[in-house]
């Protein structure tokens, strides 16, 4: 019996369901819409809508945010609170766009209500950058695909 348990396991170990939440917040937070199945939906929903109410009544809510989700996560869950200020609660809508081909997972669209601004993630700086030309020609994979292409070659012609 299942009496007062609450939240959905969905196949998955508590910290698998605590990752699993954590990133759906992030890219929820970044994008302002998230493509999901209805059962992740329906168990995220009232994490992210408690989240919400947290930062939007509480101004020492960065510390509290801060413990339970990644830090850009949490600046941007500040950022939106204020949009929701005269909203009592249902701060997000789900939208069903039908089944996902592969295994006839019902699939949704978990959206906030208010318009949310996409902030884009930050692009990390690559080491191939701080390469000079000549270096990223000798360690790029242009060099190694060019000389299995030779031995190849030099293997069939030796067999004639």
């Amino acid at each position: 019996m299942r009496k007062r348990v609450f939240g959905r396991k969905l196949k998955r170990t508590t910290n698998q369901r605590k990752g699993l939440f954590k990133s759906l917040a992030q890219a929820m937070v970044l994008h302002g819409r998230i493509k999901t199945t209805e059962a992740k939906a329906k168990a995220f929903r009232g994490e992210i809508e408690k989240l919400i109410t947290i930062a939007k009544k509480n101004a020492d809510a960065m510390q509290f945010l801060q413990k339970n989700v990644p830090p850009k996560t949490a600046d941007g869950i500040i950022r939106i609170a204020p949009l929701f200020k005269d909203r009592q609660g249902g701060y997000t809508r789900v939208i069903k766009i039908g089944s996902r081909k592969k295994d006839n997972a019902p699939m949704v669209i978990l959206e906030f209500v208010e318009k949310i601004a996409t902030v884009a993630p930050d692009k990390p700086s690559s080491a191939s950058s701080s390469l000079s030309t000549s270096a990223k020609a000798s360690a790029g994979k242009g060099r190694v695909k060019n000389n299995t292409k030779k031995t190849v070659r030099k293997t069939i012609s030796k067999k004639k």
